[in-house]
């Protein structure tokens, strides 16, 4: 076993507080489980708010950021590190996940369902009491300060059978599930984002109800609160409101020429 050695990772930390409006209890929960040593799962659509969630307790609990994108071309030394050749020379090189360890930091795995399944046996040691990250190549164990926190994300409503979260790693995690924000905060949310002006604000959110109840029903998913802002960005810059939604909501939801046309149509009965 060998002690994380201490390193700064002071390019990682969220300077600015984030603007983050909480729809729960998500902010005690999370400090909770980071005080008691205790990762953390987000489950909730995309685009509903989970990776801001993360810069803001990022920046609340002063702690480095590390944030990684899975795909399915991540493999397990993506995350901890490998032997790479530098000026003729063999040096190793830390990985995200060794990094945010040896630092105490966050790391925020976004969509881990969608990594391959050896990154599972990397982080299952330190989504438990052993707290450690193995370092095979190394021949070592680092075992994770205090300050460190695992947190990882998915959607459960998208993901496929084969792509579901397994229970021997989701019981490891303490689970946050978030949503989008009820009509209201949403709109606050959007006009804080864009500086648009309340009123088409909170039109556009209620363009994004109609898209959210066509899911199932010709849309894999509705518009997000991300795309939202995206749009209200464009109408905030003298794009008209039609032309927005379409290029920012529409054609990000769909490629199918009649779905386009119908969520065009919602777009134009509001604007």
């Amino acid at each position: 076993m060998t002690e994380a050695k201490t390193i700064r990772l002071d390019h990682y930390l969220v300077e600015k507080e984030p603007y983050y409006q909480p729809t729960g209890d998500e902010i005690p929960v999370f400090e909770a489980a980071y005080g008691n040593r205790l990762p953390v799962l987000l489950k909730g659509p995309t685009g509903c708010g989970k990776t801001r969630f993360m810069e803001y307790m990022a920046w609340r609990l002063q702690r480095p950021l590390i944030t990684v994108s899975c795909h399915d071309d991540l493999t397990a030394s993506d995350l901890v590190g490998r032997y790479l050749v530098k000026g003729g020379e063999t040096t190793w090189v830390d990985g995200p996940l060794t990094q945010a360890v040896r630092a105490g930091g966050i790391c925020y795995l976004d969509e881990i369902v969608e990594a391959r399944k050896d990154t599972m046996v990397v982080i299952h040691p330190l989504a438990d009491d052993r707290r450690t990250l193995p370092v095979e190549k190394l021949g070592s164990l680092i075992e994770a300060p205090d300050s460190f926190c695992l947190a990882i994300s998915y959607n459960p409503g998208y993901q496929s059978v084969l792509k579901d979260l397994k229970q021997s790693t989701r019981q490891r995690f303490v689970a946050l599930e978030f949503d989008y924000p009820d009509a209201a905060l949403e709109a606050e949310i959007v006009e804080r984002e864009s500086g648009l002006d309340a009123e088409t604000a909170r039109r556009l959110v209620k363009f994004a109800g109609m898209t959210r109840n066509l899911k199932g029903s010709g849309l894999e998913e509705g518009a997000s609160t991300r795309l939202l802002v995206h749009a209200a960005k464009l109408m905030a810059s003298g794009v008209s409101p039609v032309s927005a939604c379409r290029g920012a909501i529409s054609q990000a939801l769909t490629d199918d020429p009649e779905m386009l046309a119908a969520v065009d149509e919602l777009s134009s009965s509001l604007f």
